[in-house]
This record gives C-alpha cells, sequence and structure tokens, in this order.
C-alpha cells in the first residue's frame, strides 16, 4: 500500500457518540485512552482530564508539552471553578533589556520569549482539590507511552515536520540542539513519520518526577534549577526565583447569557472575553437562519468588533484599565451593535465607560465535567529543551507589546495575552458541559461559531464541529475552508469582504463536544475530524 494519511477527498462525516459512565474527548486518540483508562480505574472527570493532558503532551508534542501553560473550567457538585495556570514573564526582563540588544519586538524562537511555565502547576492544582487519585496513578498512562513509545499519528506528524523545517532554517547558536536531538527519530536527524514509533525516556522520567513531588521539584527542586541554569546560559531571561514564585490561580469564570444560556470563559488575560463580546452582539438579532449570508455576515462583523476590544483591552488582569463587567454590559453591546451595517467594516476599539494547542474534554457518571486547554504556542514553542529532560518550552512572551502606550506591553513578572481558552455552557444554572476550539485566534471565533451552531441551528456536537469553519484574519479579509460553500463565499465578497480559500483545515482550530442530556443521564459528545482525535466512551 501507498497511501498519503492527509488525503481525504470526501466531505467529513462522523456521528455523535454517547456514554453513561464517562467519556472523554480530545484531538489524540492514545490520550483519550489513556483519560479512559483513569476513569475505569476509579478516577474522576478531573483525574481522567489530568492524565489525557500529561498523555497529550507525549503523542502531541507539536501543540503542547510539559513547558507550556493550561487553563481549565471544573464542573464540580452543581458549581463552576475556574483555574487560570498561565505563566508571568521573568522578573529579569525589560523593554530596555531588549532594545539594548537590538530587538524592536519579542523574538518567536530561543530563550527570550519564555515564560514560566504553568501546565505541572495546573496538573498539580486540580488533583489536589478535586481528584480522587493520587497525581502518581494519573500520569502513569502518559509515563508509560514516552518509555514505551508510539506509533505517531497522521496530523502531529504533519505539524511535527513543519517544526523541524522552521528550526533547521532559522539562524541559530545552539539553542536548537537539543531539540533535535530529542524529537528527530532516534539515530536519524529528521522528525518522526505517520506511523513511526517515537520515544522519549527522558520525558517519562520528567513526569514521574513531577508525579512524585506533586509538581513541586519543577519549580522548587532540582529540575528547577536545570531549566534555569540552561535558559540563562542561551542567554534567557527564566531564573530559580521566577520558578520558585509560580502557582496556578483559582479564578471566578466569566460569562454571558446567550438566548437563554450561560456561555462561560476564563477571564484575562485570557481571550475568552472575545468570545462573549461576539455573542453579545449577535444576542441582540431576534435569530440567525442557518447558512445564509445575512447569518455568516454579522458573525464575522460582530467577530471584528470583539477583536478590536480584546487586542486593545487584555492583558494581565492586575493591569487591565477597564472593568470586564463595563466590556460585557448590555449597554455597550447596545452601542457597538450599532456598528454593524450591510457591507464589511474596519472597525476600531470603543470606549466604554470606567468601572499550535491542545483541548480536551472529560465527564464522569457523577456529573463532574472538565474543560481544559494546554498549549506549548507556534506547535513545539521556542525550540528550547532543557538537556535530559524532554522538556520543550513555550513562547508565550511573544505576545507582548515592546510599546509602552499598549496595555498588553511587556513587564517583569507580567502575564501576557492569552490566545488558550476552555470553554463551558450552563442553563438554569445546570451544566450542559464543555467545550472548545484550539487554534490562536481561531479560538473565540470557533468558541462562537460551535455555540450558534448549537445553539441558533439545532445542531448536535459532531454536526456543530464538523461545520465549516471561517476565520476573521485581520483588516477586511476572511479566510475560508477548502469546503465552505462557494456562493455564500461569493455573496459575502460582494458585501466587501476579502474572502480567500484555504487549500487545508490546518489553521482552523480542532475541536471537542461533550452535553450533558439530564433528562436521560447520558452524555453526547463530538471530536474534531480535523485533527487525530476519537471520542472514548464509557
Amino acid at each position: 500500500m501507498n497511501y498519503d494519511p492527509l488525503f481525504h477527498p470526501y466531505p467529513a462525516y462522523r456521528t455523535s457518540q454517547f456514554a453513561t459512565k464517562g467519556v472523554v474527548a480530545t484531538s489524540q486518540a492514545l490520550a483519550a485512552q489513556a483519560g479512559l483508562d483513569i476513569l475505569k480505574k476509579g478516577g474522576n472527570a478531573i483525574d481522567a482530564a489530568i492524565a489525557t493532558a500529561a498523555a497529550l503532551t507525549v503523542v502531541e508534542p507539536c501543540s503542547n508539552g510539559i513547558g507550556g501553560d493550561a487553563f481549565a473550567l471544573v464542573w464540580v457538585k452543581d458549581q463552576l471553578y475556574g483555574l487560570n495556570a498561565s505563566g508571568p514573564a521573568p522578573k529579569g526582563i525589560s523593554i530596555e533589556a531588549l532594545k539594548a540588544r537590538g530587538y524592536s519586538q519579542v523574538p518567536d524562537l530561543g530563550p527570550i520569549p519564555i515564560t514560566v511555565p504553568g501546565a505541572p502547576s495546573a496538573w498539580a492544582a486540580l488533583s489536589k482539590r478535586f481528584g480522587k487519585l493520587s497525581l502518581k496513578e494519573t500520569l502513569q498512562p502518559a509515563i508509560t507511552l514516552a518509555e514505551e513509545g508510539f506509533a505517531v499519528s497522521a496530523v502531529v506528524a504533519s505539524a511535527w515536520k513543519e517544526s523541524y523545517d522552521r528550526y533547521k532554517n532559522s539562524p541559530q547558536n545552539g539553542e536548537f540542539d537539543e531539540w533535535f536531538k530529542v524529537f528527530s527519530v532516534s539515530g536519524e536527524q529528521k522528525p518522526p513519520q505517520a506511523g513511526q514509533i517515537w520515544s522519549s525516556p527522558d520525558h517519562a522520567a520528567t513526569l514521574r518526577a513531577i508525579a512524585e513531588t506533586d509538581g513541586e521539584v519543577f519549580y522548587r527542586g532540582e529540575l528547577a534549577e536545570r531549566i534555569a541554569s540552561h535558559i540563562q546560559s542561551l542567554g534567557g531571561y527564566l531564573s530559580v526565583e521566577d520558578l520558585q514564585d509560580y502557582q496556578a490561580e483559582w479564578v471566578d469564570p466569566i460569562k454571558t447569557n446567550y438566548r437563554g444560556y450561560d456561555v462561560w470563559e476564563i477571564p484575562p488575560n485570557g481571550q475568552g472575553l472575545v468570545a462573549l463580546l461576539a455573542l453579545q452582539l449577535l444576542n441582540q438579532y431576534e435569530s440567525h437562519t442557518p447558512g445564509t449570508v445575512e447569518s455568516y455576515h454579522r458573525q464575522i462583523e460582530a467577530m471584528k468588533l470583539a477583536f478590536a476590544d480584546g487586542q486593545h483591552y487584555i492583558t494581565d488582569y492586575r493591569n487591565l484599565n477597564i472593568a470586564v463587567e463595563e466590556l460585557l454590559s448590555e449597554d455597550y453591546a447596545a452601542e457597538r451593535f450599532k456598528l454593524i451595517g450591510e457591507t464589511a467594516s474596519l472597525p476600531k476599539h470603543g470606549e466604554p465607560k470606567a468601572g499550535g494547542t491542545v483541548y480536551l474534554a472529560t465527564a464522569d457518571d457523577e456529573g463532574n465535567m472538565v474543560s481544559f486547554i494546554q498549549s506549548n504556542y507556534m506547535k513545539f514553542g521556542s525550540g528550547v529543551v532543557i538537556p535530559n529532560t524532554g522538556i520543550a518550552l513555550q513562547n508565550r512572551g511573544k505576545d507582548f507589546s515592546l510599546n509602552e502606550h499598549d496595555a498588553n506591553v511587556l513587564a517583569p513578572g507580567k502575564k501576557t495575552y492569552h490566545t488558550i481558552i476552555p470553554g463551558f455552557l450552563t442553563k438554569d444554572n445546570q451544566a450542559v458541559g464543555p467545550f472548545g476550539v484550539m487554534g490562536g485566534i481561531m479560538q473565540p471565533q470557533g468558541h462562537v461559531q460551535v455555540i450558534m451552531n448549537t445553539i441558533d441551528y439545532d445542531l448536535h456536537p459532531q454536526a456543530a464541529i464538523d461545520a465549516p469553519r471561517w476565520q476573521w484574519i485581520g483588516g477586511k479579509t476572511v479566510l475560508v475552508e477548502p469546503q465552505f460553500p462557494a456562493a455564500i463565499a461569493q455573496a459575502l465578497a460582494r458585501k466587501g469582504h476579502d474572502i480567500k480559500y484555504a487549500l487545508d483545515s490546518s489553521t482552523f482550530g480542532r475541536g471537542q463536544i461533550i452535553w450533558r442530556n439530564h433528562e436521560l443521564s447520558s452524555y453526547i459528545a463530538g471530536t474534531d475530524s480535523r485533527a487525530d482525535g476519537v471520542v472514548a466512551a464509557w
């Protein structure tokens, strides 16, 4: 047989999956199975989420890792909790220091954009507060995958090669040497192909150390010293003190009501606020007819207005110059709504009154549910890997501005505008369930589209995910998927939108949904056909 595992000439079609005892949905099949194994061993949805997240650092390292950030929305005993496990900039970095080194913006790669990783702290915090099993038990499936190896899946292999080529063609002074050592096929200087076995004993050893110390070794132990020492040897700023001072934060989720449903997001520094702002604008209309030019036009215009505000105001919550409540007020939404016309616009932010990622969803038979997202940013992140640990570090600091007048300006110890966002849906104070769409600025756009597909268009989870997506990418330009209806695209162009067709779906995000049917005492779930994932149901 001689086939391309990414060539699929037919429209995607999957049915939603049903379960009663538990369900895990994510973008890689082995990670979903890891979570399901934990459920079957007596763990709850929180334990399953941790196990799945840790497994994803192994089986989808091109999107996330031990050295990345995480966010979670957790439904336990009729209450929703938020966890912000994004890390701040090092205390030793500054605009002046970077400009003195000749930088006009924060670089994409290398040691400088590395911020404090939050993912291990997220796992520990979730396990300590809500888990039924120990961290040793929940991380064991990931440890086994890293030690024994696994057959690399198709979409993962494609993204892996993209990163390989990028690092290979980037100017470097040895900062990527360990990456090539760890993430090449054993004995070869090339990335693994789809179906090829890859393993990382060092990654396994690091996960085991994290498990045995409930994450402490990563931030306040020998491992923390190795991380800081290597970064500083390459000219970076992250220090042992930065790691020692870090801890994931429990936060109050924010929401807006959309047609009787409460849509929940993590507050800033996350960009979930953008999705809520767009939904508030779209809620001003009495209804939206599925598949019409008017519906798509409204969504695009609302999203542009929401991003204009989000990109102007969102940063570390300690540095916000406007209250979230003001941005989400009904009066402000009504004023912004007036800006949506019949043709494409170039909106600016308003002035309210002062006042490469993985996503997973889990649920169990007790009604607990988790919406969890984790990322290294820009696929593998910075390209810096700590020797003999398997830890690839994120480059989240890339999103900081060096313009002192910007809300998201770089500052020591500050958290940047963050793209990764988990979502959750409730109605009448009952959980409907977790949802999410990963992929940079596509994420709030994906959230809006799957929520409208669900609430306005009455689509089941799998159909809501599989529907062709659009993505506003700046100005009046809108990128649409290859399968997006041509007649709609042409009609949008006549309204002034600069419509461009993508050659593939790699930039349109990959989502998961789990909804709870309280009347039937069961779950219904979908997973994105744009990735390698499955719904693992029990």
